[in-house]
């Protein structure tokens, strides 16, 4: 055992799968992965409240490589449920990486793609990851059964009750056998989501970790901009960081944005309800390996994507929704990088920001948006006294 893979050890981590998170830079636990690894490695249920970006899925995953035994045909020993296909698919390459070398085999399933490989591939799984519509298909075709599983995890639940995914997540869990352990995670622990943890949790570990204000920073910027200034706007501040994603309303909004994003001399992908799986995929690709500057999104990126060093968002449309805001601002400021949120906002939206600034725990101090080679200098008390240099 190196010096290096103490603290995961310490928390019961198997050295074998401490000295891969290692070798892969994962040098330390986040927060909620301390918290939760020892009680979910010793089988408890856990109800995490955590906010996105902060290590979820390593703090389940962990637990998952070391507690769920290879399965039978179509009989899933592992199970978790998602919200979207892009974060299934990640959740699966991550929890592959952990199960790697051993007879776990580990498989996405979700809606937007054939059913014929999937459920070559759901039949051999010991663990399947899931989108709730996908999974009930399955087993609606008697491709997958899940009376064997022993560990489900529902992760994003507010995102999948936001989604109106709560009533088939409520179906898929009570096919699941009575004794299995589930994890929960969610960025709220209210409301619907109290019904679930309710109905399908035994006397869950509850654990909360809120953001490390100096670890996990994100300041928020209002910039007063005219309609037909926003795409020379946001070149602006796609150069300054380097890459961003930039959030739009609509599909042909994302399509409109990017193709003049490119007469600035940038170079951008597009996800959006209209692009095939296989399209999607490629898009978050080329922006993960930096073939591409930005990345143009609706709101089906918001929680269905990761990457961890996006050093800027820019909300070229404005979400109708106050979580919208909270979702697609959390794309930023993860894994411990200091992130920046940028609102391209006209006049007559003034009174719309400040609802929703206040809705979401934000200072909304609209400012004029600097010409380039300007620094916007904020007053202590708007935005935490932040310089942002725009050259």
């Amino acid at each position: 055992m190196s010096a290096n893979t103490n603290e995961w050890v310490s928390l019961g981590v198997p050295d074998s799968i401490a000295s891969g998170l290692v070798t892969r830079g994962i040098l330390a636990p986040f927060p909620i992965q301390a918290a939760t690894l020892p009680d979910a490695i010793a089988g408890r249920d856990i109800c995490g409240k955590a906010p996105t970006g902060s290590g979820k899925t390593l703090a389940f995953g962990i637990a998952m490589a070391m507690n769920v035994r290879q399965a039978k045909p179509g009989r899933p020993r592992g199970l978790v449920l998602l919200p979207t296909r892009e974060l299934a698919l990640q959740v699966a390459t991550e929890i592959a990486m952990l199960t790697k070398g051993s007879s776990i085999h580990v498989a996405a399933v979700y809606g937007g793609a054939g059913y014929g490989p999937q459920v070559k591939k759901a039949r051999a799984a010991s663990i399947l990851v899931a989108t709730p519509g996908r999974l009930e298909d399955l087993i609606d075709r008697r491709d997958v059964h899940l009376g064997d599983v022993d560990v489900a995890v529902i992760d994003e639940a507010d995102r999948m009750a936001d989604m109106g995914f709560l009533p088939a997540v409520k179906r898929i869990m009570r096919a699941v056998r009575p004794e299995r352990q589930t994890l929960l995670f969610s960025a709220t622990l209210d409301g619907d989501i109290t019904a679930l943890i309710r109905e399908f949790q035994n006397d869950p570990a509850r654990h909360e970790v809120q953001r490390d204000e100096e670890a996990l920073e994100i300041d928020h910027e209002f910039w007063e901009v005219p309609r037909d200034e926003r795409t020379k706007r946001t070149a602006q501040i796609i150069r300054r960081f380097n890459s961003g994603i930039v959030f739009c309303r609509t599909k042909h909004g994302c399509d409109r944005v990017a193709k003049n994003l490119e007469t600035f001399g940038l170079k951008t992908s597009v996800i959006h309800g209209n692009k095939s799986q296989a399209q999607r995929e490629r898009s978050l690709q080329q922006f993960k390996q930096g073939k591409a500057d930005v990345l143009v999104a609706t709101d089906v990126a918001a929680r269905g994507i990761h990457v961890d060093a996006v050093p800027c968002v820019v909300h070229f449309d404005l979400p109708e929704d106050p979580k919208d805001y909270v979702h697609r601002s959390g794309r930023t400021g993860r894994a411990g990088m200091k992130g920046h949120v940028f609102s391209l906002v006209e006049k007559s939206q003034r009174r719309a920001v400040a609802q929703m600034a206040k809705a979401v725990g934000v200072d909304g101090a609209i400012v004029e948006a600097p010409q380039e080679g300007e620094e916007t200098v904020v007053r202590p008390g708007d935005l935490g006294g932040v310089r942002v240099s725009l050259l």
